[in-house]
């Protein structure tokens, strides 16, 4: 596939049909993605192939009951689990917990997780994140650029195989109950939950902001960049 219909049609899908995926697929995804780049090459990740009925249906309810406090914060207006949130948003999202709950419906991704196709818990191991923000008084961002380039890498990975994904980080609001299912040690962190299988229905082109929306010249908030 060309790289450039790659990036503009590869978007989070959580639709799939029935149609199994076999491991040499699985694999052979994995193994093109590996040449993500990571901090020093240390190639944080770790992938697990949830397989086991039982642990998928352990690995749903944990991200259903997060998916939960997720949509109470919609339903509050507000961004979810957003590290600028105030202690009275927290509170507005916790009260809309029934709420989120009685929308659940059957045939929900969230509720339905332990169905998909393909299953992974992508861990990433903080003995060898380079977090250079670690010490700034604000949310820790940087050491998911050890992590993330290996889970969209993935993503881009199976689209070329013809298949469809998501990346999601709502069971990341559980994990040390993860950690628990999936006997994962303490020093890893719950970076992903990438389900992949076969589209429903055949990927499009994506609608996202143009370049000058989001680019400015030589200060934030400058001219947008445009070379014409």
């Amino acid at each position: 596939m060309d790289l450039t219909e790659a990036l503009r049609t590869t978007g989070s899908v959580r639709a799939f049909t029935r149609q199994p995926v076999i491991d040499e697929i699985v694999w052979s995804i994995l193994d093109d993605a590996r040449f993500a780049p990571s901090g020093g090459n240390r190639q944080a990740w770790r992938v697990i192939v949830v397989q086991d009925e039982a642990t998928r249906a352990k690995i749903r309810d944990l991200y259903l009951d997060a998916w939960h406090d997720y949509v109470g914060h919609l339903l509050a207006g507000l961004i979810p689990f957003s590290p600028l949130a105030s202690d009275e948003d927290r509170a507005a999202a916790l009260a809309q917990r029934g709420a989120a709950e009685a929308m659940s419906g059957p045939d929900g991704f969230a509720e339905t997780l332990n169905e998909v196709p393909v299953m992974l818990v992508i861990c990433a191991d903080l003995n060898v994140l380079a977090a250079t923000d670690r010490d700034l008084d604000r949310y820790s961002i940087v050491g998911g650029a050890s992590i993330y380039p290996f889970v969209w890498s993935v993503l881009l990975a199976a689209r070329e195989c013809g298949l469809v994904g998501v990346l999601t980080t709502i069971a990341t609001r559980n994990e040390e109950e993860v950690r628990q299912v999936l006997a994962i040690p303490s020093n890893y962190a719950v970076a992903s939950i990438v389900a992949l299988g076969y589209p429903t229905k055949p990927p499009t082109s994506l609608s996202r902001r143009s370049v000058e929306e989001f680019t400015s010249v030589d200060r934030f908030g400058g001219e947008a960049f445009n070379p014409s």
